[in-house]
C-alpha cells in the first residue's frame, strides 16, 4: 500500500518563497503567472501484510497533522493508492 501526503500553505498564509519563484519566472519572460504556491510531497509505501486499510488510513491522518504538517499554517491532503 502507497500513501501520498502533500503539505501546502494555508490560502491565507503568505507563501514568500512561491513569491519568489513567481517574480523569478516572470523575470524569465513568463509574466502571466499570477502566483505561486510551494509545498512539499511524501510518498509513503506500507507493509501491508495483515494492515487494517481503515486503521493504517486513521493513524496516517494522525501523523500527518501531528507530525508532517503544521495545522496552524498548513493543509495536508492524503491519498491512498492500493
Amino acid at each position: 500500500m502507497k500513501a501520498r501526503v502533500t503539505v501546502m500553505p494555508k490560502k491565507s498564509v503568505l507563501d514568500p518563497q512561491g513569491v519568489a519563484v513567481r517574480n523569478a519566472i516572470a523575470t524569465h519572460g513568463f509574466p502571466q503567472v499570477k502566483s505561486v504556491r510551494i509545498g512539499k510531497v511524501m510518498e509513503i509505501e506500507l507493509d501491508d501484510a495483515g494492515l487494517d486499510a481503515k486503521a493504517a488510513e486513521a493513524r496516517l491522518h494522525e501523523i500527518c497533522a501531528d507530525l508532517l504538517s503544521n495545522p496552524v499554517i498548513e493543509d495536508y491532503t492524503l491519498e491512498i493508492q492500493g
